[in-house]
């Protein structure tokens, strides 16, 4: 590709390529299932063959689970004569041979993401190809292509489109975006504007330079990504943990990785992102199912939940739980052998207890360390007056001081802890009567305690105390890496217990804090991590939209001018779209319905948002492309066309209402109206 060559001729060529590929790619999927079996047959031994087994097995499931659809969707053209086309998986006809197609994380790809005219980084030519829906069930046709030429001494880089009727153009911003030399060509204009039906897609083919830098950013550096509507922060976090995958496989198996969402609609909506890009078997969960001890079947007052998720309440069960060792009341331990009385003193024993707790050991860690000290001043003891003693005495002796043991750091479950807090004795006053006020402490108290702490009924803010205790008492399963979504709405409490699952691996953390809607929602992304536990891990912005339309965004950000959070707002590079404000002249229900009906003239899907108290009276608009959602779950959804209903009704609904209208009002790809009865509040 050194030359302008004829737009028919190179797209035969390059359906010829995909031929090849799409041929090579079925006998790697075949090839896959034969290895299975070839590893499950091998002679390797049990741990091995298992091990073996295990790879072999997930490797195939991924290959066969890759969306139908094209192989690649770029290619680049080096000035030193190599060509590479580039696409979501590496394919190639035999393993050793080279890839007919590079996996776009792959070192050489970057270039894909990153050349510019300025910096061409070798790069003669940057190809994209335009797919449509084929014939083969939901593969797709190739269509069209446009290059990028990015030769140095060139000039501005220049693009030709075109189809399979030979359209050509000269290379400039497509209609409806702005041409700041952002990037955004035609068929990357068309890609983005792609109707949005189903769960949410991979980026891939139109990851940005600024968006490429965090995706690839170390399995070592937690990043906190302050993303503003519509720049892809979600999508950055999700092919970030593609990325680590793909370049540290063996570290991230043995390790982990967790995708945190903020709960399940979310998590499925973006369920097929990773699956499509390779990725298979990667826990995609909410914290609550993280930490659940116990099912949620009880409930707090707003004023109870924001206590305990209150930092505070940290330090309070801390004394809770530290306040059950009683190095006062120690006792003696004596352990009888024969005609010998092995003892240790009572003010040894609660020197260790001293000791021990001056070394601020998880608890559980705390209690082993007491049993074992006493034991070895005993065997100390023992082997001075009568020799050497062996492990079977040591384990005898062990189980001999429990007693002592029990008496001094006694067995601990978080159920217990947090049950005699919060039922109204007066352990509630000696451990936090200095940190919370007496109306925190009496917001606390059950209004009827359960008999024991085995009939609670918990909430999920006594989850996440449960959650605090199961630390003090032993560190829970850690992951090498934590994707953490709409983290802005994370309280300190929950974000400790994020915390303590990756204190020896990183963080992807994402959010917006205009979009915090929760009573503790983050005020600062340094607090925030501090919570977190990564108070140094770096903060970039993300302000430049794709999704959101420049005319859709202007309305939003006179709302963000009204809330308490200083973020840059958002700019889009999508100068089209459409926003309609329609006051209702008769039953409201009628005119959201008129919306639908015009929502629905057009193709893609249509959302329609309601206050939280008000969304079941317009359940029944429902439909195959029409979803109804309440104002409080819709955050992180996207939608072609959003009719947002009463937005007056959003902001009184809840404190953070402001917030919450923002989030609502920053849905839309491409159309919104806005339905009212009771006025606007811009």
């Amino acid at each position: 590709m050194t030359g302008e060559v004829d737009l028919e001729t190179s797209l035969r060529d390059e359906r010829a390529h995909h031929d090849r590929c799409r041929t090579a790619f079925e006998a790697m999927v075949s090839g896959a299932d034969e290895q299975v079996v070839i590893g499950e047959n091998a002679s390797a031994s049990g741990a091995d063959a298992e091990v073996l087994g295990y790879q072999l097995r997930s490797h195939a499931k991924e290959l066969k689970e890759l969306p139908e659809g094209p192989l690649f969707f770029g290619r680049l053209d080096f000035g030193d004569g190599r060509a590479h086309h580039v696409g979501r998986v590496r394919v190639s006809e035999q393993p050793a041979d080279p890839p007919l197609v590079v996996d776009w994380r792959a070192p050489v790809s970057r270039a894909f993401y990153q050349a510019s005219a300025r910096d061409p980084q070798g790069v003669d030519v940057r190809r994209r190809f335009g797919w449509a829906a084929g014939s083969r069930g939901d593969s797709r046709d190739l269509t069209g292509l446009e290059d990028e030429w990015l030769r140095p001494g060139g000039g501005a880089a220049r693009s030709r489109t075109g189809t399979t009727s030979g359209e050509l153009h000269g290379g400039v911003a497509p209609k409806g975006y702005a041409d700041d030399g952002a990037g955004v060509t035609g068929l990357l204009a068309r890609e983005l504007e792609r109707p949005r039906v189903g769960p949410m897609r991979d980026i891939a083919a139109t990851i940005q330079p600024e968006q490429d830098d965090l995706v690839r950013a170390g399995l070592g550096d937690s990043i906190c990504v302050q993303g503003a509507p519509g720049t892809g922060k979600t999508a950055v976090g999700l092919h970030r943990a593609a990325y680590l995958l793909y370049t540290h496989p063996r570290r991230i198996q043995r390790a982990g990785l967790l995708i945190l969402g903020p709960n399940r609609t979310f998590l499925s909506y973006i369920s097929e992102v990773l699956p499509a890009l390779g990725e298979t078997g990667v826990r995609q969960s909410t914290l609550l199912e993280e930490i659940a001890l116990h099912p949620v079947t009880g409930t707090d007052t707003r004023a109870a939940a924001v206590v305990k998720h209150d930092p505070r309440t940290a330090e309070v069960l801390r004394r809770a739980l530290y306040g059950r060792v009683r190095a006062d009341d120690a006792q003696g331990a004596v352990v009888q052998e024969g005609s010998y009385r092995w003892r240790v003193p009572a003010g040894e024993v609660a020197g260790i207890v001293r000791d021990v707790l001056a070394e601020e050991p998880p608890y559980e860690v705390g209690r082993e360390r007491v049993r074992t000290r006493i034991v070895v001043r005993m065997r100390a003891e023992a082997e001075r007056r009568s020799g050497t003693r062996n492990g079977t005495w040591v384990r005898r002796v062990e189980r001999a001081v429990g007693g002592c043991v029990d008496a001094v750091w006694p067995k601990a479950r978080p159920e217990e802890v947090v049950y005699e807090l919060l039922r109204g004795t007066e352990e509630l006053e000696r451990y936090g009567g200095d940190l919370l006020s007496a109306e925190e402490r009496a917001v606390l108290v059950w209004a009827r305690p359960a008999r024991s702490w085995k009939s609670v009924r918990w909430s999920a803010a006594d989850l996440v105390l449960l959650d605090e205790v199961s630390g003090l008492i032993a560190h829970p399963d850690g992951y090498g890496h934590i994707v953490v979504d709409e983290a802005q709405d994370l309280s300190p409490m929950e974000c400790r217990a994020v915390a303590r699952r990756v204190e020896f691996g990183s963080l992807t953390v994402l959010g917006d804090l205009a979009q915090g809607t929760t009573a503790w929602a983050a005020r600062s992304w340094r607090d925030q991590m501090r919570h977190l536990g990564k108070p140094d891990a770096v903060v970039v912005p993300l302000t430049v939209g794709f999704r959101v339309p420049g005319v859709v965004l202007d309305l939003a950000n006179q709302v963000l001018e009204r809330l308490d959070v200083e973020v840059p707002a958002a700019r889009s590079l999508r100068g089209g779209g459409e926003l309609r404000v329609t006051r209702a002249e008769g039953q409201l229900y009628d005119a959201v319905a008129a919306a639908v009906r015009r929502a629905l003239a057009s193709e893609g899907s249509v959302g329609v948002v309601a206050a939280d108290g008000e969304v079941d009276r317009f359940q029944s608009l429902s439909g195959e492309r029409v979803e109804v959602v309440a104002a409080g779950v819709v955050k992180g959804l996207e939608y072609d066309h959003v009719v947002v209903v009463e937005p007056l009704a959003i902001v009184a609904g809840e404190e953070r209402g402001w917030h919450r209208l923002y989030v609502v009002l920053t849905r839309a790809v491409s159309r919104m109206e806005v339905v009212h009865g009771e006025g606007v509040p811009w």
